[in-house]
């Protein structure tokens, strides 16, 4: 087991507190809802009283997992406070106010980003590792702790999830170890799947065919868009947005792929950013404030479509350049190039 100290000095924090409220970034995904419920089972049968807040709601395609009805919008008094997958307190979706009338005397920080970064009394950032559930799971098998159903559901949902349904290059033999493992458990990768890939209500394959009708290509580089006004017409949620980008990033021969959501403050886009192979797109986020995986990251960034789009197209399009001798020996039909106007 990798990180045996920081695991180590981890529980010995844990058992030492009786109360804690578990949270992690704004919009949660599965790697954040699966562990923070994970780790939420966890510490309960250590005896201990826990809270998962997040302001945002847990999606549809969630809910199912066990412990996701319990999750609180508010932030209760507690002895201590763990973000998952945060590079700061701000980028949590805790309000700051509610965090400092609750004024925890122990701040934990568990990441596995390339942009984490240690604003916690405590820091736990594994770069290695293929989704802070993987994290979640070391830490239970170093407590000593029964892998329960419920925490094998959540944990694999969390994996499953972070590692692109394990096709992402941070995906290992020990990553389908404990895949293995939580199966062993009690997870049905068959329902987690259908509940999490195979459950999406109308409105979200409407918007997936806008931004399918969207896309642009220009050599190893492709990005879409959508409009509040196009979410709007077909009563469409960000949580809809989902899953979009990697649409893109699965056309052939592109190497770097950028979704962009318009949000409804004006000239203010969301963005999801995804690459092939070593093509780092977290340091494009990173550019723009945001930041996340090598292969999957996000940031915000300002300006209207047509400039944010030329913007990070540029970004992209630079990052491809070493890669493009490599990518003209693939044998692979010629796409067509689509100049930005």
């Amino acid at each position: 087991m990798k990180n045996k100290a920081s695991i180590a000095a981890l529980l010995e924090l844990l058992r030492e507190r009786s109360s804690f409220v578990i949270s992690s970034h704004l919009r949660p995904d599965g790697d954040a809802i699966g562990s923070a419920l994970g780790l939420m089972h966890l510490l309960e049968v250590m005896g201990k009283q826990v809270t998962v807040c997040f302001v945002d709601p847990v999606p549809a395609n969630f809910r199912f997992l066990d412990g996701s009805d319990r999750v609180a919008s508010t932030f209760p008094p507690v002895d201590a406070a763990i973000f998952l997958e945060c590079d700061s307190i701000e980028r949590s979706s805790i309000d700051r106010r509610q965090f400092e009338a609750a004024s925890p005397a122990l701040t934990i920080n568990i990441d596995h980003h390339r942009s984490g970064r240690e604003f916690a009394n405590f820091n736990w950032i594994d770069q290695e590792a293929a989704a802070v559930g993987c994290m979640i799971y070391d830490l239970a098998m170093a407590a000593g702790i029964p892998i329960s159903r419920s925490m094998a559901e959540c944990l694999y949902a969390a994996i499953l999830t972070d590692t692109g349904s394990f096709n992402y290059p941070s995906t290992s033999a020990s990553t389908f170890a404990m895949a293995e493992h939580l199966v062993q458990s009690g997870a049905n990768p068959n329902r987690i799947a259908a509940d999490v890939y195979f459950s999406n209500p109308p409105s979200k394959v409407r918007l997936l065919g806008i931004a399918l009708s969207n896309i642009q290509i220009e050599g190893a580089v492709s990005w879409s868009h959508v409009t509040v006004e196009e979410m709007e017409r077909v009563g469409a949620s960000v949580e809809d947005c989902e899953g979009v980008a990697n649409h893109l990033i699965g056309i052939v021969g592109v190497e770097a792929a950028a979704f962009l959501r318009e949000l409804p403050e004006q000239n203010q886009f969301r963005l999801s950013l995804r690459s092939r192979r070593a093509l780092d797109v977290s340091v494009i986020a990173e550019a723009f404030g945001g930041g996340g995986h090598r292969n999957a990251s996000g940031c915000s960034m300002e300006g209207t479509l047509a400039e944010v789009t030329r913007r990070i197209v540029a970004h992209m399009r630079e990052a491809c350049l070493p890669l493009r001798d490599e990518a003209a020996s693939i044998d692979a039909p010629t796409l067509p190039s689509i100049l930005l106007a």
